[in-house]
């Protein structure tokens, strides 16, 4: 049996910050959360589609400098189910507690792989998914209005049968990182990794939201992910506190000093009970 910090506990002693912060707008970067000393979790970064774990580098700059143990693994990004397990691997040979990060699919794939950690105390979701049970990614898009993101995708069909999706290059800075510098969102295009079609199929597990608390920072300019589906999710899950960041989907990239603020905070108030 996991032991897992109540969400109940946690949520009854910052009623007052998750309501003021449920209204927060953020933009540029912002201080980071009041830390604590000795030993800190680890920090379980996990990147979403069409990007890769270099999306992390300002935000885990910020945590080392704070004294965090960081682990940003690759996501194959080729099944829920299989991704997930890839993770939860790493996650338990990790000595000590964890907090783990999804952006994007990557929410998705926390959502699964913490239930299968034990030593997982909280969840972070960065301008993530967050299903339910039965529930995948795909089905959350289809109850909300498209996005910019859903004309720009570009399939890649190999010998094998495999289709890989990839974000239209010329249109990678307008649907996923608006607010990122035009060389920087250049690069990002040309290095972004590709989701395996099926992956946004794949339904969700029981999620781990529903035992652990949980944190989400939402990006009011998505236009990958609908904003209104974010809140929802956020919602839905209980979630110990939600920020909003007047932001693209880039969060990690473009807002590092608020995600990783979030973070901090997470890793915080999980020590507290």
């Amino acid at each position: 049996m996991k032991a897992n910090v109540p969400r109940r506990g946690i949520v009854g002693t910052t009623l007052a910050i998750t309501a003021m912060a449920g209204a927060t707008l953020l933009s540029g970067s912002a201080t980071a959360g009041q830390d604590f000393a000795g030993p800190k979790p680890t920090i379980l970064l996990v990147h979403g589609a069409f990007t890769d774990a270099s999306s992390w580098s300002g935000v885990i700059t910020n945590l080392q400098h704070a004294g965090y143990p960081v682990v940003a693994p690759p996501n194959p990004l080729r099944d829920l189910t299989t991704d997930a397990a890839y993770i939860a691997g790493i996650t338990r040979n990790i000595k000590g507690p964890v907090i783990m990060v999804g952006h994007s699919y990557g929410g998705a794939v926390i959502t699964n792989a913490a239930r299968e950690a034990p030593n997982v105390k909280g969840l972070v979701y960065v301008a993530a998914f967050a299903p339910d049970n039965g529930e995948s990614t795909g089905d959350i898009n289809k109850r909300y209005p498209d996005t910019p993101i859903r004309t720009s995708i570009v399939p890649q069909l190999y010998p094998d049968g495999t289709v890989d999706l990839y974000i239209d290059p010329a249109k990678f800075r307008d649907v996923f990182a608006q607010d990122v510098p035009a060389d920087r969102a250049a690069v990002m295009a040309a290095v972004q990794r590709p989701l395996n079609a099926p992956a946004g199929d794949r339904p969700s597990g029981e999620p781990a939201w529903k035992k652990l608390p949980s944190w989400f920072l939402t990006a009011t300019e998505d236009h990958a992910i609908n904003p209104a589906a974010e809140a929802d999710m956020a919602k839905r899950a209980h979630a110990v506190q939600t920020v909003k960041i007047r932001g693209g989907h880039a969060l990690p990239v473009s807002h590092p000093n608020d995600v990783a603020r979030l973070i901090r905070t997470a890793a915080c108030q999980t020590r507290q009970q």
